[in-house]
């Protein structure tokens, strides 16, 4: 309601008139004013309507396991791959992206799906730094 009071205001102040079967409705008199309200709540009713037919649609889609929405563009047995050779450091994520034909974003969120690496040996500590030369 208050967006339609706003579009009304503008176009009263732009001189508009409403034209309905012959009668001339100004938005400035009460008459034409209760019109445009009453028909600001047609619509704003039409379109909750709208909003609740298609929640309901979309509960009982879900119901029946319909509802499934956008399919991942890596299998869950493909998506495994560009995570192993990412994780090997062998290829960059751009890499990965066009070896597998999708896009960057797609190998991010394969590799944030697939968790921390696993745990693996131990890394052998690093060496002893050499002793100073003598001189």
């Amino acid at each position: 309601m208050p967006d339609s009071r706003d579009i009304v205001d503008e176009l009263t102040a732009r001189g508009v008139r409403l034209d309905l079967g012959g009668s001339v409705h100004d938005p400035t008199d009460p008459i034409g004013r209760l019109l445009f309200t009453v028909l600001s709540m047609i619509a704003e009713f039409e379109a909750d309507l709208a909003r609740a037919r298609t929640r309901e649609g979309m509960a009982l889609a879900k119901a029946k396991g319909r509802l499934r929405g956008k399919q991942p563009k890596l299998k869950p047995t493909r998506e495994a791959q560009p995570v192993g050779l990412w994780r090997a450091g062998n290829h960059s994520t751009l890499e990965l992206a066009e070896m597998f034909d999708v896009a960057r974003s797609t190998v991010y969120r394969a590799i944030q799906r697939a968790g921390p690496a696993p745990a693996s040996a131990p890394a052998p500590a690093p060496a002893a730094a050499p002793p100073p030369a003598a001189q």
